[in-house]
């Protein structure tokens, strides 16, 4: 634990001037990230007396190794300077919201020749319309569903498309009149996008230019009695009327507005967005965060509106955004706003009538997510601290581990040998940490040998980053304490971004026994780290062992510190097995052209299109192999070489009606020499306490 003095900038170095500061803890990670008007007020506050600190901002400051501060010459600047960093270094201690689940979008793929409607999710794509996001996938499914009679455009996937265009045959939706079928030619691509630009339209609002065009060409088609028609119409206008009510008009003046409420309280805070466009709700999502630092209302929201608008230009920023609180001050928030949209932005407290009303119902939804996520939230701060503590206190560590590392070995009868590495910090997984392994040195079933290589693995790398930062020397400290002069090295900004294996955590976590437990130690203690903590937990009894004792530490079994290793154990195992799947499926698909050295998918493909399968490959000349565009003759003699050595599989058998399946089927690719078919996953097992 550092103290704040030791780093304390001297009277008269901070400036007095609008701007960004870092702090850094002592592996030169940036932990927080913060603006100020005045960076000599604003940074003066965290080196009062230690007993006059929030708690969070204690833990901060006595973290923290250095601070460092940039200067700008406006607010605004400052603003998306600290957007940037915390986007960039995502720090520790800052308000970071957490989306209590990935909200689903209505997409509309403008980018592509034929535009696809679909449902999407994560990061937004350049050249996509999305509308949203919704509580729901189902709920944009029954929307399209009904859109789609009335706008009957793409909603199949490239490889439905692509099969369609080459057989002439439309999908189903093409046959009853929900798709107009753009793959088989019926409509030419400048139509289809017609269609999707009047879908997105719809989307946006303007529905009552479409119901009276629907409507007048539903009279004019019953007054030249086209009653069919006219009734088709008139399903049309019903199915579009449908998908309107279930958005029910909320503001009356056809207002695009996005309402932020917060519900927070000593620990955590909830926001709740309400998307309001054409006065109708068009989406709802919800964020929770921990408050890592004592922070007022209007600094949540200006987190908030950095997070949803961070990434976001021209119509997506609404020409209005009404909040619980403004931030503090609230007219560099503004411009910023004003620059993402383009044009001017309103941020203000709605004070009266319908606005005030909705603004109510979302501060009910934020005061009920807070409530369910609290409710449903095993890992809820209080639990997460007790846990740690628990965890220290059973294993004699001096303070509470806030990184854990999780080691976990997985294989098939000593085949595809693999290991993870899962990370929890602050008791919650972090998961842009994890790191998976292929076991190197040996082959064959060993959990012991396999921890201890990738324990060395991990930890030599770690080392490796010491090293380079300057951290430590080879040399040993002389009889005044002061280690011998060291090259200097240079911090550059790529120092402070969270990289590979920069980071030690304090406590070690192995799937296993004293075996297990005993190879990590050794893996440390022949790299030289004696700084942290190993334990390994058992499955059989869900035990703790430590490296030096003969009994195991046994936790009771409603221990929050227990519950907290089996979960990490747990991830770890599912993180492991996980990877042993995939790289055990790809094998299964190998075939005798994957061992062919600079032969990629691509020309795979293209030999196989052109033989018809492996088995035509094997008979064919070398002059045949080198009619296949882009196989040279080099490559040819390669492919020769490699499917002499393969031998071919024993033929298939129809158990049926005894007939040998001599012959392979067009356009499939023979399996692993010697390898009979299998038709079924083979039995998984997994080493010795894993």
């Amino acid at each position: 634990m550092a103290d704040p003095s030791s780093y304390r900038p001297k009277p008269g170095q901070i400036p007095d001037s609008p701007g960004v500061y870092r702090f850094r803890d002592e592996h030169r990670r940036v932990i927080y990230v913060g603006k100020a008007k005045s960076l000599r007020q604003r940074l003066a506050n965290y080196f009062q007396d230690l007993a006059g600190l929030h708690p969070r901002t204690r833990t901060m400051v006595t973290t923290a190794a250095s601070v460092e501060w940039t200067v700008v010459s406006t607010e605004v600047e400052a603003l998306q300077l600290e957007y940037s960093w915390i986007k960039e270094y995502d720090p520790r201690f800052n308000v970071k919201y957490r989306d209590d689940k990935s909200y689903p979008y209505l997409a509309v793929t403008m980018n592509e020749e034929f535009p696809r409607v679909q449902v999407m999710r994560g990061h937004k794509k350049k050249g996509v319309r999305y509308f949203g996001p919704y509580a729901h996938a189902w709920a944009i499914r029954d929307t399209v569903d009904l859109l789609l009679r009335v706008f009957p455009v793409r909603t199949c996937s490239a490889g439905v498309f692509k099969n369609a265009a080459r057989t002439g045959r439309p999908c189903l939706l093409g046959y009853i009149g929900k798709c107009s079928a753009p793959c088989v030619g019926r409509i030419p691509a400048e139509e289809h996008r017609d269609l999707a630009e009047d879908f997105c339209d719809f989307m946006t609002g303007r529905t009552g230019t479409y119901l009276r065009r629907l409507e007048k060409q539903m009279m004019e088609a019953a007054e030249e009695m086209e009653y069919e028609r006219a009734a088709r119409l008139r399903d049309d206008i019903e199915a579009l009327k449908k998908a309107m009510e279930k958005n029910a008009v909320v503001l009356a003046d056809a207002t695009d507005a996005d309402l932020v409420a917060v519900a927070e309280d000593e620990l955590e805070a909830a926001v709740q967005i309400f998307h309001v466009r054409g006065g109708r709700v068009r989406g709802q999502r919800g964020w929770v965060t921990d408050k890592v630092e004592e922070i007022t209302t209007g600094a949540l929201v200006e987190h908030a509106l950095q997070q949803l608008y961070g990434e976001e230009t021209g119509d997506a920023v609404p020409k209005e955004v009404l909040v619980p609180a403004l931030p503090e001050p609230v007219g560099p928030v503004q411009e910023w706003l004003t620059a993402r949209r383009g044009s001017n932005v309103s941020l203000r407290i709605p004070q009266r009538g319908d606005k005030r009303a909705l603004m109510e119902t979302v501060e009910r939804n934020a005061q009920q997510a807070l409530v369910l996520h609290k409710t449903k939230r095993a890992s809820d701060l209080t639990t997460r601290s007790r846990a740690l503590e628990e965890i220290a206190d059973a294993l004699d560590l001096d303070s509470a581990p806030l990184r854990i590392e999780c080691y976990d070995v997985s294989h098939l009868q000593g085949d595809d040998v693999v290991a993870s590495m899962v990370v929890f910090e602050d008791g919650l997984a972090r998961k842009s940490e994890y790191r998976r392994f292929q076991i190197r040195g040996f082959e064959g079933q060993d959990d012991v040998r396999s921890l201890h290589e990738v324990i060395t693995r991990r930890f030599r790398r770690y080392l490796v980053e010491k090293e380079r930062t300057g951290e430590w020397t080879d040399g040993e400290p002389g009889a005044d304490g002061a280690l011998p002069d060291a090259p200097v090295h240079t911090l550059t900004e790529d120092d402070a971004r969270p990289k590979r294996f920069a980071y030690p955590p304090q406590l070690v976590v192995v799937d296993g026994g004293r075996p297990q437990v005993a190879a990590a130690r050794r893996a440390l203690d022949d790299l030289g780290i004696d700084d942290i903590a190993v334990c390994g937990l058992a499955k059989r009894l869900e035990e703790v062992w430590l490296p030096d004792d003969d009994d195991p530490v046994v936790l009771p079994r409603t221990s929050e510190g227990l519950y907290l290793l089996q979960r990490v154990r747990d991830e770890a195992h599912r993180f492991a097995i996980t990877y042993q799947r995939t790289k055990r499926a790809k094998r299964f698909r190998s075939g005798p052209l994957d061992d062919v050295p600079g032969l990629g998918e691509t020309r795979k493909q293209a030999l196989i299109k052109h033989f018809g399968s492996v088995k035509k490959l094997r008979s064919a000349t070398l002059d045949q192999i080198c009619e296949v565009p882009g196989i040279g003759r080099r490559t040819a003699e390669t492919i020769v070489a490699a499917l002499t050595r393969a031998v071919p599989a024993a033929p298939a058998v129809n158990t049926a009606t005894g007939e040998i399946m001599d012959e392979e089927e067009p356009g499939t690719t023979a399996g692993s020499p010697g390898e009979p078919a299998t038709t079924g996953a083979p039995h998984e097992r997994r080493g010795q306490e894993t």
